[in-house]
Order: structure tokens, then sequence, then C-alpha cells
């Protein structure tokens, strides 16, 4: 079955669903899955901006199987066209073979070798944080054992990680001449900075909680910015940060704190992106969750990895009231690279299990 999913691999490359531009339509790769999924009720729903989303159904199936098609843009530093998928002795070479189109073949594979009873939802959106697709699927309200969201976990279920939150500050400081003394508010630079240690110093604070083998909270001040040159005090400054709270920390209380460290006030304080963790809900709800999923994982006799600090939409299916896990073919480590790439091991070994659930139901 391996050569079916490298075949369907390589026509799903062909396809460029990078994200950004995302100009994806409902033809291109959804034409190509709707020829290729026999049997399947098939409905392809735009969502606009390029937010397609594909959601296939053959029987009652307990189990649904979601992977994003979008890709994030190939970068200078790949030796070959990212479109055409090169494979070597023991992998394959291409712009999302890993990061997850690798995992959508085997689904598609999969489905071809028998007429088991199965449910796939593909999307298109994860690689902008924009996750329309996701949202409208979960609006509807329909019920399913577990979900298995197909990211690079070399596959083994993930059954915790992080959330995420992303933070837009600006400071407002007063323009003059840097000679002088200033009081602790005249520059907005200087509030910014101050503003960093704290955050900083509170982030070490932190570093012994724990939750299913993760460790502390993840913290980045990505972007700072403002001024207008050496010797003049500057008047504005605007920060990005970000940070991955672990499933038993609260999102909202970490930004009240955050946002206490700026004195004075910062001039603009507002989340630009969440995501919950997984398992979601507050400490007790997400280990009775992990746990679930883990019965899961179990019956369908799913190896179980470690939990991860990257952020999935596996969260947001949790949020939703799903037991859901994390599972797909594939290395971390390689989502996102030039030259990406998956193994043939990997892809094998997906393949055989998605096959094993879909043809036995376990």
């Amino acid at each position: 079955m391996l050569e079916h999913t490298l075949n369907h691999l390589q026509a799903l490359v062909s396809f460029d669903t990078r994200n950004p531009p995302r100009a994806i339509t409902t033809g291109g790769i959804f034409d190509y899955l709707r020829a290729n999924l026999p049997g399947f009720n098939v409905e392809v729903i735009d969502h606009g901006d390029g937010a397609v989303s594909l959601y296939a159904v053959r029987g009652t199936p307990k189990y649904l199987f979601n992977v994003h098609l979008d890709t994030v843009p190939d970068s200078p530093h790949w030796t070959t066209d990212p479109h055409v998928m090169r494979r070597t002795d023991d992998r394959v070479i291409g712009l999302g073979v890993c990061d997850i189109k690798g995992a959508a073949a085997a689904l598609v594979a999969a489905a071809n070798a028998s007429d088991g009873d199965a449910a796939f939802l593909f999307s298109s959106d994860e690689e902008a944080n924009d996750p329309r697709c996701i949202a409208a699927f979960l609006a509807r309200g329909i019920a399913y054992d577990a979900v298995l969201v197909a990211e690079p976990t070399m596959s083994e279920a993930v059954l915790a990680h992080r959330g995420i939150s992303s933070v837009l500050m600006n400071f407002a400081g007063r323009a003059g001449h840097a000679s002088g003394k200033q009081d602790a508010a005249a520059s907005a630079l200087h509030q910014a900075m101050r503003w960093g240690n704290r955050a900083l110093d509170h982030v070490e604070s932190l570093s012994h909680a724990r939750f299913g083998g993760l460790t502390g909270l993840r913290f980045n001040i990505g972007r700072v910015e403002g001024g207008i040159k050496a010797n003049m005090i500057a008047p504005a400054a605007e920060l990005r940060f970000g940070f991955r709270p672990l499933p038993s920390m609260d999102i909202d209380a970490l930004l009240a704190t955050f946002a206490g460290f700026a004195e004075p006030a910062a001039a603009l304080f507002t989340e630009t992106f969440r995501g919950p963790s997984l398992p979601a809900g507050d400490i007790a709800e997400a280990e009775n969750r992990r746990l679930a999923a883990r019965d899961v994982a179990d019956a369908l006799d799913i190896p179980i990895g470690n939990a991860v600090d990257f952020w999935t939409e596996a969260s947001l299916f949790s949020a939703a009231g799903y037991t859901t896990m994390v599972y797909g073919p594939g290395d971390i480590a390689q989502a996102h690279t030039a030259d990406e790439f998956v193994t043939l091991e990997q892809l094998q070994r997906y393949t055989d299990a998605v096959h094993r659930i879909i043809a036995h139901g376990a």
C-alpha cells in the first residue's frame, strides 16, 4: 500500500497550497480528493479568503481524521522544485510531505484499500492561524468517539501540548532631547525594556510548573520597534510577544499578569491570536480528557508518545468536547524546513495503522 500512498502524495505535492498567500479554491487539490474517495459522501465548502474544507464520510465511522492541506511558503534554500516530489532510498522530499500531506495521501490510500467506514476532514487554513474550517465544522456538532488530528508525531499518539497566545503592545512616551535626566515614563522604549525584564523574571518563576511531561512556560519577545534616533527620547514603541502555556495554566490570568507589568499602563495591550492547550479545560478536566484519549489510543493499538511544545488544531476539537489526539507520520523537526522530507518507514507505519482502523474499526 506504500506505493499507492506515494502516488497520491506525488499528486498532492504538485498542487500549490502555500499559505500565505492561500490562493486556494474549491477546485485543484479538492477536485483530486473528490475523485479519489470512492463511496464517500463529499462536501466541499468555501469559507472565504482561500479557506476551503472537504468533509467526506463513508458508512457510520466512530473516528474522524483531520488533516490540513495548506503548507508554509517555500524558502530560497530549496535545492529542487518544492512542488515536484523527489524520492530517494529512504525518504521523499517536497513541500508539505511532512507537514502534513503525507498523512492526507495515506488516508486516501487506506480508504481505497478497503470499504470500511471512514470520516475525513481536510482543511486549508491551519498555517495562517485562521481556523475557519475547524470552526465551521465544530458548529455542526457532529458526534464522533474521537478525533485524530494529523501533524508530524513520528506515528505516535500525542495526548498533550501547549496552548499559544500572541500579544501586541504599544507604549507611549514623550519625545525630547536625550541629554537630560529622564523620568521613568519618558521613553516608550525604556518602558518596553523594563516590562520585558519583569516579564522574563515572571516566566523564570514558573519554570517548575508541570503537566503531562511538559515543564514551565514558554515565552518569547519576538519584536520591539520604536524611537527615532539615539539622541531623542522615544515617543512610541511597539512590542510583540507570545507565550505557550501548559494545559494547567489559565491564559486569561497570564495575560492580566503580563499587562500589569507595564508601568505606566501600556497604551495598547491586545491579544492577536489564541489557541487553547491540549487537552482543553481546567487542570481536572484536562487530565480526564488526557486519560480518555489514552484509552482510545490503547484501543486502536497506537503507541503513545510524549507531550509536545508545538500547538495544533487538535486543541480546538478538545475545547469543543471531543476526545482528541495528535497523530501523524514524520518528524516535526522537518516541518517548515527547506528540502522538507518524510521517511518511507514513517509513511508505511502510518498508512498501515490507518488502514487497520478503517478496515477493522481498531
